[in-house]
């Protein structure tokens, strides 16, 4: 038996379907299919054009009524949309002719008058039934929303979003549309007479196979798995007097989060990006300020509850350059046998195991880079550097969130601004110890580097075949630059010997 889920509420006018479709919009991407059943006039293409004008980011798109057209094809910024109507349709046969049976994949699909090809509805769909209720207004309509087979378990989630968003007092908010990201979160931006919110969807992480020694890959590399690791680290860099949003409201369970809004004044400019370089300067006196001091491993959560960082050791580190053998490799057409995937494994276990004996440890962000950093005009010092994105904290060697910051993965920094940084990095440094050991944090950046940029050509290539994001691709020669540098290190040598023997560059 198909499982399903239902509930019921009423929009009064417009507004309110328009909030309830960005909230559905928030919780569904591609492959996701919504009908929209209910009478003449019961306000279906006007439910369908909230959701595409949410989605577009445009509240005054042109999006007619697809009766004459019956499917009409938007290609939105986050992902591609068919609004289709059936109204016209006699028989299911005839959605194939309009390129409607099979669905294409990967999109999401807005279709009315289900009712007229029921036989044609994916058995994993949610559907959206209005009716008019003129006692409430001329305006106001009742909806029904059931979700079928997996789509049971995405309206019961909206259900408990509209709860919490009614809960923190931002039910009748407007809603913007934020670009996601890589992960499965996303983001609205909530705007009320009082300000300007950002609202976190923070499902939890399913379980991935159990391939890394039995564990999931983000478990093996202790990927935040809910919203919680997110909200300790956000309390344990406010305390440390660093800028890291005010979580205004929170459900830890549901993983829903109401937080401060940084803005959008980021640390790039020009076309292509490039580096503002004051901006870079603070967010590396931000670190340096950071990693010279005793950070705790164990943060408060919640009254009587703490949060345990995990450690990013030498199994961590070898799963993620893993992901060069697993994705880039056979994307390269160049699969290794099982002798040199040995070989892989175990220089990097040599390499890993005497660095990261050697060096304090402490909060290591993984992803400190421009899309993460916002640019805090109005602030003083380091606190002029707001932080985003957090949630994967783990205790490490503090060089490799300087690599990610002066190798950012997704714009050009010019050799000679890293060095610039670096130097500046390593001033600060020695400026409050004169015990630090330049020489060997500069092995250490060459080694967190090779390892960083090896596991992001795997992981752009598995973003590009298994998750259909081929975006990514474009930044693996930039990432092979970085690799280079790191490899010309006389402590790397004989990798980059392996290297250059084994692994083809992006493109060849």
């Amino acid at each position: 038996m198909t499982s399903s889920a239902t509930f019921s509420l009423a929009l009064p006018n417009e507004t309110a379907t328009a909030h309830l479709m960005a909230d559905l919009a928030l919780l569904t991407g591609p492959g996701d299919v919504i009908t929209l059943s209910g009478d003449l006039g019961a306000g279906k293409t006007s439910a369908a054009r909230a959701m595409i004008r949410y989605l577009a980011d445009d509240d005054e798109m042109e999006v007619p009524s697809p009766t004459f057209t019956l499917a009409q094809t938007y290609d939105l910024p986050s992902l591609p949309l068919i609004h289709a109507d059936l109204y016209r349709i006699n028989d299911a046969a005839e959605l194939e002719e309009i390129g409607l049976s099979p669905l294409p994949e990967g999109v999401v699909a807005l279709i009315e008058w289900p009712e007229r090809a029921p036989s044609a509805m994916p058995a994993d769909r949610i559907d959206i039934a209005l009716s008019h209720r003129p006692a409430l207004g001329s305006n106001a309509r009742a909806a029904e929303i059931t979700g079928y087979g997996k789509c049971a378990a995405t309206v019961e989630r909206l259900k408990a979003l509209r709860a919490f968003l009614e809960d923190a007092g931002f039910g009748e908010a407007t809603r913007k549309r934020m670009p996601g990201d890589a992960s499965i979160r996303s983001y609205a931006r909530l705007v009320r007479d009082d300000g300007v919110f950002i609202l976190m969807n923070s499902p939890k992480r399913p379980d991935g196979p159990a391939i890394y020694a039995g564990k999931s890959y983000s478990a093996a590399v202790h990927l935040a798995e809910d919203v919680k690791p997110f909200v300790a680290i956000d309390n344990g860099l406010r305390s440390q007097d660093l800028s890291a949003p005010v979580i205004h409201h929170a459900d830890l369970e549901a993983g829903f989060l109401v937080t401060e809004d940084f803005g959008t004044d980021v640390v790039i400019e020009g076309e292509p990006p490039a580096p503002m370089t004051e901006r870079y300067e603070v967010a590396t006196d931000m670190l340096a300020a950071l990693h010279r001091q005793p950070l705790p491993g164990t943060l408060p959560l919640a009254p009587h509850v703490t949060y345990t960082i995990p450690p990013f050791d030498t199994e961590a580190m070898l799963v993620e350059t893993g992901l060069m053998v697993e994705w880039y490799m056979p994307d390269r057409g160049a699969e290794l046998s099982a002798e040199l995937r040995e070989q892989f494994t175990g220089m990097w276990r040599e390499l890993l195991d005497k660095k990261l004996g050697e060096v304090a440890k402490t909060w290591v962000m993984r992803d400190f880079h421009s899309p993460n950093i916002i640019w805090l005009g109005a602030r003083e010092g380091i606190k002029r550097i707001g932080i985003i994105d957090f949630q994967d904290t783990v205790l490490g060697p503090g060089a490799y969130d300087l690599v990610s910051l002066l190798q950012d993965a997704r714009i050009d920094v010019p050799e000679q601004l890293e060095l610039v940084l670096f130097s500046r990095y390593i001033k600060a440094r020695r400026a409050a110890d004169d015990n630090f050991d330049a020489a060997g944090f500069a092995e250490l950046y060459a080694v967190m580097s090779a390892q960083r940029n090896t596991r992001l050509l795997g992981t752009f290539a598995r973003l590009n075949r298994r998750d259909g994001k081929p975006q990514y691709l474009r930044h693996q020669p930039r990432i092979w630059t970085y690799l280079n540098r790191s490899l010309a290190h006389p402590a790397l040598a004989a990798l980059h010997d392996w290297y250059v023997a084994h692994v083809p560059p992006p493109g060849s």
